[in-house]
């Protein structure tokens, strides 16, 4: 196997050079073997979410057949933004490299940091608001409910 951060460096390397996004690439391993290789492609798609970390998690739950990548590890060139934190928790992956810590990002014109603090207080950024709470908490009664539910 191929060092898993030296290709998610090279992924980095080669989006950036191909102008698909910003200098981010992440590996995916299970069993010491790559599952899945990506970069961050937000420009090229024009989807905010395509950043390397959500890529390589789509590309290794696809490959897999899984949502729950729990017995695999990512190698990433940076340190995740919040969405990709978040995506890392939902496919349960334990371990986490990185290169670029988040205060190299933002030297480099990528402060997730905002985000961070965000996400501690969002009504302070953007507007919530709830309605229809109670066909919402409708759907949530179904699904308990739901015989054939799979829980993830």
């Amino acid at each position: 196997m191929n060092n898993p951060m030296t290709q998610a460096l090279l992924e980095a390397l080669e989006g950036m050079e191909h102008g698909d996004g910003g200098p981010f690439g992440a590996v995916i391993v299970r069993n010491n073997e790559i599952i899945a290789s990506a970069h961050n492609q937000v420009l090229t798609t024009n989807d905010p979410t395509a950043h390397a970390e959500i890529n390589a998690i789509r590309k290794a739950s696809e490959t897999l057949q899984t949502h729950d990548l729990s017995d695999c590890i990512l190698y990433t060139s940076c340190y995740p933004c919040p969405m990709c934190m978040g995506a890392i928790f939902w496919a349960r992956i334990p371990t986490v490299y990185y290169a670029s810590s988040m205060d190299d990002a933002a030297e480099g014109g990528f402060d997730d940091r905002i985000f961070y603090t965000m996400i501690r207080n969002p009504e302070t950024s953007i507007t919530l608001l709830a309605t229809d709470s109670a066909k919402g908490k409708e759907l949530f009664s179904r699904w308990q409910n739901k015989e054939d539910k799979q829980v993830y």
